[in-house]
């Protein structure tokens, strides 16, 4: 796995470092952090040491190493810093090098996650925000901070994100495919939808919707804004727009509305081929008849319909879980729904499809274009599959 710098800069956020480090430890990678002065006021060196690969660093002098920060710098493969003080986001951006953190950032050309935690004011600041800039062209990833509880009994924006995101990020950034969707609008689909029988009962399927939240999460990571329209609640990621939806119907209406401009879409849900007839009113009483009958009609195509609608120059992905003959229905589908990628797994196989954290899948393009991915996580199946569509957007 990869070497990492962990940087720690000087906030009560610092705290979140520690499940941070747990985090990327747990995932194979080799981490050493590295504790700022002012981080040392909230963490203490001895913590970071127990649970890291390596002793934790802090001095830029008086230490073993004449020159630790060229060492260091060209040693790891990427440098993640949590939290990212407004201090050593202006430093980053730039060019002030005065300790070992700062230092082993300019001397590195290893990839840069930054982490900010900071209170709103600070955050909306002109200042903070140009270098914040800065470091995007230099190339560095920014994780967005969160709305909530911030320090001294504050509640606002500027608060850092959890070390769950971070880590995606992290994890993004060391694939280093070179894509980037800044800029660009995409809209996720995700979860199985539900067609009522009563108001008690529905026809289902088993989709879990963690696919979907992958292929939103891996996106925004990249820089997009994204619109999730799932059937399942999936909670805050950062630039990402949940919206919660649960029959077909609904959700046709709100891909229709989100879809709107959109470059890239998404269609990961599974929606039910059927629906009610007319679905009761009231709750069908067990008790009223010894079988029941229930009549069903076709559900509209819904990516079908949002392919005749979409605009010059965008992409749209079609999803399909099959049993059996996985490429020639996916063949199918791609040339019958008039998509740009269909992306296909056999959801009899194990560890794939419903409900799994991985995942298999085929994907076809309509210019001829073919990979498979075995046995991966759903957020590098999404990776893969948003990899595929990148190279899309430049094609004459």
């Amino acid at each position: 796995m990869a070497k990492i710098l962990l940087g720690v800069g000087g906030g009560i956020a610092a705290y979140k470092a520690v499940y941070l480090l747990r985090s990327l430890v747990a995932s194979g990678h080799e981490v050493t952090p590295v504790l700022t002065e002012a981080g040392s006021h909230f963490i203490g060196a001895q913590t970071l040491s127990a649970l890291a690969s390596n002793p934790c660093l802090s001095g830029l002098f008086g230490e073993s190493d004449p020159i630790p920060h060229t060492h260091l710098g060209r040693s790891v493969d990427l440098i993640c810093v949590a939290p990212a003080t407004a201090d050593l986001i202006a430093k980053f951006a730039n060019g002030i090098a005065n300790d070992l953190l700062s230092a082993t950032v300019m001397a590195s050309r290893a990839k840069v996650v930054v982490a900010p935690a900071m209170h709103e004011e600070m955050w909306d600041s002109p200042a903070v925000q140009r270098n914040l800039q800065l470091l995007r062209d230099y190339g560095y990833l920014i994780v967005p901070p969160s709305y909530g509880p911030l320090a001294a009994g504050d509640v606002g924006r500027g608060r850092m994100a959890e070390p769950s995101v971070i880590s995606l990020y992290v994890e993004v950034a060391l694939e280093d495919r070179g894509i980037s969707l800044w800029g660009k609008k995409v809209v996720v689909s995700a979860g199985g939808t539900r067609e009522p029988i009563d108001p008690v009962r529905f026809i289902g399927n088993r989709s879990s919707g963690k696919q979907g939240l992958a292929l939103a999460k891996v996106a925004a990571v990249l820089g997009a804004e994204v619109s999730l329209v799932t059937t399942v609640a999936q909670g805050s990621f950062p630039s990402v727009t949940e919206v919660l939806v649960s029959s077909a119907k609904e959700m046709d209406e709100a891909l229709t509305n989100e879809t709107a401009g959109a470059d890239l879409v998404v269609m990961a849900a599974a929606v039910s081929d059927y629906r009610v007839k007319e679905p009761s009113r009231s709750k069908i009483k067990r008790e009223s008849a010894a079988e029941l009958n229930i009549s069903l009609e076709a559900n509209p195509d819904i990516l079908k319909g949002l392919v005749k609608a979409k605009k010059d120059g965008s992409i749209y992905i079609g999803f399909a879980a099959e049993t059996d003959d996985l490429e020639v229905n996916l063949r199918r589908k791609l040339e019958s729904k008039g998509v740009d990628i269909m992306v296909g797994n056999d959801v009899t196989r194990p560890g794939a499809g419903f409900e799994h954290d991985t995942n298999s899948v085929v994907i076809l393009s309509k210019d001829g274009q073919r990979a498979v991915f075995d046995d991966l996580s759903k957020e590098k199946i999404a990776l893969e599959v948003l990899t595929f569509a990148s190279r899309l957007f430049d094609r004459p």
